[in-house]
């Protein structure tokens, strides 16, 4: 990006009093402003009492607490600091939009973008009254919106959030934003697969045994057991970042390294996964919620005992599944999706399984196990790809152990992956979409999930299997693949 590319733009951030402006936008700001500075008024929009004042001293606690680059860069800092501004207003009060619309034509921006860092309910409100104002459609330069997940908790409620969206934004104006997209090793599926001419082609079901993503987080709901209680693992993650992830792994590949080419491919893939109803989608998947245990020899609660949950709850905490794409590639290769909270560590990572060779060699003793060769693809938290595969161990028997080649991106290049939020948001200013969900995406991803949704409440459970926080999970979760003749990766 040049310094000049982007133009006066004003960044409008709906909720800027709350958490995820402190952890993630702000600092991302400042990484992207560090590097090439240019004309950028930021405008927070919330209801708690704060002045400018106020905000500059959250802003510069926010970038000392959580910026990627240290030390700081001080001018870069007092730079952006004078250029903060606020709005005191609740989400429906017109009032507010009002006078946001006079600042931002005090500032003098040709561009402009909205940011919803606010709870769900609130994106129509406040999605109703940026038309009202008539702010979407400036007579010159650009306007954007980018909307946070959950974009809806079902079909139909994703559905009515898009025809409010697009009765004031044009599709090429919304960015529906999933960090995981952001993170580097992510995209480095496409490059790993595209960019070299070893592993794409045996990327098919002619050599692939197996894949698995795994999801793993060692948190608990924390403070979020509203938001979570209604949700559960298959709306806080598998519709969005595990269907995500999939769609990489999968997809073939684009005509071009754009937005439209590559979410073709993605939207592709999703409509070729094998639909999941009724008593098939209760057989290809199981469901489970953390009880009380121990990480890191500290005592937690189950999910039952924090504040916010019901007694009676069956929201699952632990979601497993086994899904098909039924195209030519991947027609009959499981991809085995697990992801949970309370798991002894924090990881996401895309294990690809190879076939095993069709006959041992020589009755050599393999202690690299029945299938040795698996290319890992780890996304976080130490991003990089492990491929491991059978080689004879030294000594004069004849022994076959497993031995891995790793690239490390820390080590590789030297310095740390820059955070997500910094390559989407820098996405957002320049106007690329790639990274970003398109609406028939969104709306084939839940079309999906809902047929799993369904099943689960035309049959509801009354109890949910426990598996012991700080554990990879219960007996059942590993009965799971052993119907199919398959062991979870140990991680």
């Amino acid at each position: 990006m040049g310094k000049n590319t982007i133009g006066p733009t004003a960044l409008v951030i709906f909720g800027v009093t709350g958490d995820l402006t402190v952890r993630k936008l702000f600092p991302a700001l400042y990484e992207i402003f560090r590097l090439n500075p240019f004309p950028l008024q930021v405008i927070g929009f919330a209801r708690r009492d704060w002045d400018e004042d106020f905000l500059r001293k959250v802003f510069y606690q926010s970038i000392e607490d959580h910026a990627r680059t240290k030390p700081l860069d001080q001018m870069a800092l007092e730079s952006m600091g004078e250029n903060l501004h606020y709005v005191r207003s609740s989400f429906s009060d017109i009032d507010g939009y009002h006078k946001l619309k006079e600042l931002i034509a005090s500032l003098k921006v040709k561009n402009c973008l909205f940011y919803l860092a606010t709870p769900p309910d609130a994106y129509p409100t406040i999605i109703e009254h940026v038309g009202q104002l008539e702010l979407a459609h400036p007579t010159e330069g650009w306007t954007r919106i980018v909307i946070e997940k959950p974009y809806g908790r079902d079909l139909a409620s994703a559905l009515e959030l898009d025809r409010k969206v697009h009765q004031v934004f044009e599709e090429s104006q919304v960015f529906r934003i999933d960090h995981y997209l952001g993170k580097e090793t992510v995209q480095n599926i496409l490059v790993f697969r595209f960019a070299n001419g070893i592993f794409e082609p045996l990327w098919n079901r002619r050599y692939v045994d197996h894949v698995q993503i795994t999801v793993a987080e060692e948190m608990g709901v924390e403070n979020r057991a509203g938001y979570y209680e209604q949700a559960g693992v298959i709306r806080d993650m598998f519709q969005n970042h595990i269907l995500q992830l999939l769609t990489l792994t999968a997809m073939e590949a684009p005509v071009a390294f754009n937005a439209d080419a590559v979410r073709d491919e993605k939207l592709k893939v999703l409509r070729s996964l094998r639909p999941l109803h009724g008593q098939q989608a209760l057989a290809s998947t199981y469901r489970a919620q953390y009880g009380p245990g121990k990480l890191d020899g500290v005592r937690v609660p189950g999910y039952k005992d924090e504040p916010g949950v019901s007694p009676d709850s069956t929201t699952e905490t632990y979601l497993a599944a086994r899904l098909f794409v039924d195209n030519w590639r991947w027609a009959n290769v499981p991809f085995y999706i697990r992801s949970g909270k309370r798991l002894p560590r924090q990881i996401t990572e895309v294990a690809i399984q190879f076939k095993q060779v069709p006959l041992s060699l020589f009755g050599w003793r393999n202690l690299a196990g029945d299938a040795p060769n698996m290319l890992v693809l780890n996304i976080q938290p130490d991003e990089g790809i492990t491929l491991t595969f059978g080689a004879k161990a030294p000594g004069p028997e004849s022994i076959i152990k497993p031995v891995k080649m790793d690239f490390d991106y820390m080590e590789a290049f030297g310095v740390e992956p820059p955070e997500a939020y910094e390559r989407l948001l820098l996405d957002c200013l320049i106007g690329d979409a790639t990274l970003f969900n398109r609406s028939d995406e969104v709306a084939e991803a839940w079309e999906f999930t809902t047929g799993i949704l369904q099943a689960w409440a035309d049959e509801p459970l009354q109890n949910l299997p426990e598996y012991e926080a700080g554990t990879w999970g219960s007996a059942g979760m590993e009965e799971f693949l052993q119907r199919d003749g398959c062991r979870w990766r140990r991680l």
